[in-house]
């Protein structure tokens, strides 16, 4: 099966050229997606912990709409801005948040800062 470009409407889409996600046999594979709100088309309030809450719901959104779920995400790279989660807490609470069942495989490299004001990005595999 060749693999098919899916952007949903109901979750930001980082720019016009680069997709929410991939679609490949029973694989989606998810791009980096950051902390921004649909309605404002801005990075939420609040700081990091805020923008990385709102990833992972931005991931969820992209992948129920795709016909996956949280549930079947079997690998998660989370890019973190050095420093702003020196012990992973942040990201260990969304990770009980999300995935409360089985968590999947992560690596979580730290990074320089990126463009904007985001703090955080992550990016997934799940099975359909």
């Amino acid at each position: 099966m060749d693999p098919q470009v899916f952007n949903t409407p109901n979750a930001p889409r980082p720019n016009a050229f680069v997709p929410q996600a991939v679609i490949a046999g029973n694989f989606i594979f998810v791009s980096g997606t950051v902390g921004t709100d649909l309605s404002t088309g801005k990075l939420v309030t609040g700081g990091y912990e805020a923008q990385v809450t709102q990833a992972f719901k931005n991931v969820k959104t992209i992948l129920e709409d795709a016909g996956s779920s949280m549930e079947k995400v079997v690998k998660i790279t989370a890019f973190m801005v050095s420093g702003e989660d020196s012990d992973f807490s942040v990201i260990n609470k969304a990770y009980t948040n999300f995935f409360p069942k089985v968590t999947p495989a992560r690596s979580a490299p730290q990074v320089m800062p990126f463009p904007g004001g985001i703090l955080f990005s992550v990016e997934c595999i799940a099975v359909i």
